[in-house]
């Protein structure tokens, strides 16, 4: 039988809530590069208070961004479920970097290695395998040029992750603009020769 109170738990449970909010805020305006001192404090609580909740900062933003992981999964099965490979395609990237433009923290998230939140890592390979699919059928189709690799997507949410602008509504603008530009660029008609795919890391936005 549990000796907790009512009172403690739900307490724990609020707290817990207040520190979700404030990490989902923190992230998406500034990145994952916060201290989690700095989250505990936005959240008026204290650093103990804090760990005991989230032990690493990875738990923390599994768990921040769990909710998002599992639209971008739903996001990736909705597209396969489209008998247009290129529109399908299309929907992805537009979509993905719509989200990024919302909030910076997510896709930092979804690239980086979390080795030890089970099913975050789990729902970001389903996603991953889904991209490289759709990939796969836009290129069959021959929509998509030959040399577009899967691993360019970290590529098209490092360059759409740099746009700032004066408002958070400038922001999708310019987004929105960066991304015509590049699908465009993607279609197979009229491509010429591209330098080879490099992958790019960013497990270090963690720090």
């Amino acid at each position: 039988m549990s000796t907790t109170s009512p009172r403690l738990r739900t307490d724990a449970a609020a707290n817990r809530t207040r520190i979700l909010d404030t990490a989902r805020e923190v992230f998406a305006a500034e990145g994952l590069a916060v201290p989690m001192s700095e989250i505990a404090r936005r959240a008026g609580l204290g650093v103990a208070t804090l760990y005991r909740r989230f032990p690493t900062k990875e738990d923390l933003v599994a768990e921040a961004f769990s909710e998002q992981m599992h639209e971008c999964v739903g996001l990736l099965d909705t597209a396969l479920a489209d008998p247009d490979p290129w529109r399908a395609f299309c929907r992805v990237i537009t979509q993905v970097c719509a989200m990024q433009a919302r909030d910076q923290g997510f896709s930092k998230a979804f690239i980086t290695a979390f080795p030890h939140a089970v099913e975050f890592r789990t729902l970001r390979e389903q996603a991953e395998r889904g991209f490289a699919e759709l990939v796969r059928r836009a290129q069959a189709a021959g929509a998509l040029r030959r040399d577009f690799d899967p691993a360019d997507l970290a590529l098209v949410l490092q360059a759409n992750g740099g746009i700032r602008a004066s408002t958070p509504e400038a922001t999708a603008d310019a987004s929105h603009r960066l991304v015509a530009y590049l699908l465009q660029a993607f279609r197979a008609e009229g491509a010429g020769p591209l330098p080879r795919p490099v992958t790019i890391s960013l497990d270090a936005a963690l720090s």
